[in-house]
């Protein structure tokens, strides 16, 4: 507070108000988050602004009824200046007239932007602007008005990012999300992905934190992947897979769970359609293409080292069969992968190796695969 003082109190002092009165303003501007030097050079440009207005600032004390006197003549005391200012300000929001309030506060802007003495009606201005389209964007969706709605939750994001206003736009664009997941429920219901992905991914642009949207729209991606043999479409469906697992707060944990069990089974439906075609390479490739995103995939791992010994390119196998096999977490996965290995080393007549790769076989189908192997071994 001695800081704001600092700058507020030489103006404040010459127009006769109070310590007290001084106290309660700076006590508003804080819970308004200015604070320190900013409260008081913002404060004694306001005063000393209403005290002497421009012609801007003229204008808009006119056009909201601001004075600094009451109808005998008699100077407010900054508690009343303050309340009055605030009050003028938000009549509009106390009236619900929202796009009117929109409409002055774009009036302030725009006629104070070159003037300096109007810079704290313009901060104020700046601050409340993006929350009357937030306001109006919540009128229209309670009346279901879906259009309306994403236009000003829409333009309230973009002035809240131009203003610095982060967290208002965050909750805008939370909503720009929510009516995108809503408009793309009929169709997504009905099967009809590729709508549904469209409007999904508006509204993943906007909030990809939107993790039940996200979901959809990844399996949408998957779904129309699966149709169509289009690589491009699953790649991005485990684009946006591989997101939300990558989340770490305990709220995701549900959906993150979601997404791991839509990357298998994509994955593994895509992989099945290819092994069907005898299509080897193109399920190394797949692989490989979601290693190149993501290095650490052991899905893919997994996936590229059964392409390998399907095509029994054991060289490959060996080459690549230690690391896929340190990349699982599930240990019926990691047993495959040492499976693989020993056979791998078993075809090329590596028996020491074979052997040890087949003794880290513990668990899962290939268990007792590894145990027939290992007694033929021992003969």
């Amino acid at each position: 507070m001695g800081e704001t003082f600092k700058y507020a109190a030489p103006v404040l002092g010459s127009l006769g108000y109070s310590a007290e009165d001084s106290a309660i303003a700076i006590g508003l501007m804080a819970n308004a988050g200015i604070k320190s030097s900013q409260a008081g050079t913002a404060l004694r440009s306001a005063i000393t602004n209403l005290a002497k207005p421009t012609d801007t600032v003229a204008s808009a004390m006119e056009q909201y009824g601001i004075s600094l006197t009451d109808s005998s003549g008699k100077m407010y005391s900054l508690r009343e200046l303050m309340e009055q200012l605030r009050q003028k300000l938000a009549a509009a929001f106390g009236n619900k007239d929202f796009a009117g309030a929109a409409a002055k506060f774009e009036e302030v802007i725009d006629k104070g932007m070159d003037d300096e003495t109007a810079a704290s009606l313009v901060a104020i201005a700046k601050t409340t602007l993006p929350k009357c389209y937030f306001m109006l964007g919540g009128s229209a969706l309670k009346t279901k008005n879906y259009e309306e709605a994403l236009k000003n939750f829409t333009k309230s994001a973009e002035l809240s990012e131009l203003y610095g206003d982060m967290n208002q736009m965050a909750k805008s664009n939370g909503w720009v999300a929510k009516i995108y997941q809503i408009q793309g429920g009929d169709a997504f219901n009905n099967k009809d992905y590729a709508t549904a992905s469209e409007i999904f991914a508006k509204g993943y642009a906007a909030d990809p934190d939107n993790t039940g949207m996200a979901l959809n729209l990844a399996m949408s991606y998957c779904e129309m992947a699966m149709s169509s043999g289009d690589m491009a479409q699953y790649e991005k469906g485990m684009e946006v897979y591989e997101a939300i697992a990558a989340k770490t707060h305990p709220k995701y944990a549900e959906d993150v769970a979601k997404a791991k069990e839509g990357m298998a089974l994509y994955t593994n439906n895509m992989v099945a359609k290819m092994q069907a075609a005898n299509d080897f390479d193109g399920i190394i490739k797949m692989a490989d293409d979601l290693l190149a995103k993501n290095p650490e995939s052991a899905l893919a791992q997994n996936v590229r080292l059964q392409a390998y010994a399907n095509k029994k390119d054991y060289a490959k196998v060996i080459e690549l069969g230690q690391a896929a096999a340190d990349a699982q977490t599930d240990a019926a996965d990691k047993s495959l992968m040492y499976y693989l290995l020993g056979a791998a080393y078993n075809a090329k007549e590596m028996k020491p190796q074979a052997i040890a790769a087949f003794k880290q076989v513990t668990d899962g189908p290939a268990a007792e695969n590894a145990k027939a192997a290992l007694a033929e071994l021992s003969k």
